[in-house]
């Protein structure tokens, strides 16, 4: 919430509202939902040495927040079909199988159809992934409980983070309407601003090669 609230985070919802011709309050509706979910998932990944190591070696080359230094030009004539690809790859292997459930909830829940919501998070997963790979920088982050910690402070902290990571749970196993998109972004403001599935290994599958 800091980020999307921040001028950085203007400039996002902007450009990935241009870019998927959705208003701007849309875009961020969706973002403000969206980004817990895809972080708490990433944070399940890493859970385990194979998906923390590809995960640390995604954020220390390929998505090490180069991309932050120049999103004029990353939406300037609109975003690269290979920009949106990576994308696509990112959410397939963060979320898994779970992929249409997390859709379709933010669609209801959202009011944007479920074909936008998907372009909306193609475009900005890499963007998130960047963002990311600066905090590793900033922070020196080296090791799995570090990347874990990481994680776990951008979602609000350690005991919100743990609140949080069940709702997601629930939200990446279950086939429920999505209401728990609802608790999870209010625990993300409350916080002061800032049945498992296959899901463990795959970011080293997606990193890895």
């Amino acid at each position: 919430m800091d980020l999307l609230g921040s001028d950085l985070g203007k400039q996002i919802i902007g450009g990935v509202s241009q870019e998927t011709r959705q208003s701007p309050d849309k875009t961020a509706q969706v973002l403000q939902m969206a980004l817990p979910v895809l972080m708490g998932a990433m944070k399940r990944n890493a859970s385990t040495s194979q998906g923390a190591e590809g995960l640390m070696g995604a954020l220390s080359n390929k998505h090490d927040g180069s991309i932050l230094d120049n999103l004029g030009g990353f939406f300037g004539g609109g975003v690269d079909e290979e920009v949106k690809q990576d994308g696509a790859g990112i959410l397939g292997h963060i979320l898994g199988g779970s992929q249409q459930n997390v859709t379709n909830a933010l669609s209801s829940k959202s009011g944007v159809d479920s074909g936008s919501v998907v372009n909306i998070l193609k475009v900005a997963a890499p963007i998130l992934l960047g963002y990311l790979g600066k905090q590793k920088k900033q922070q020196n982050v080296q090791s799995q409980s570090g990347l874990d910690g990481l994680l776990g402070g951008m979602l609000g902290g350690r005991k919100t983070a743990t609140k949080q990571q069940s709702l997601i749970e629930s939200l990446l196993d279950g086939d429920n309407d999505g209401s728990i998109l609802d608790d999870v972004a209010g625990m993300v403001l409350n916080s002061g601003g800032k049945k498992k599935g296959g899901l463990g290994g795959l970011l080293g599958g997606l990193f890895g090669r």
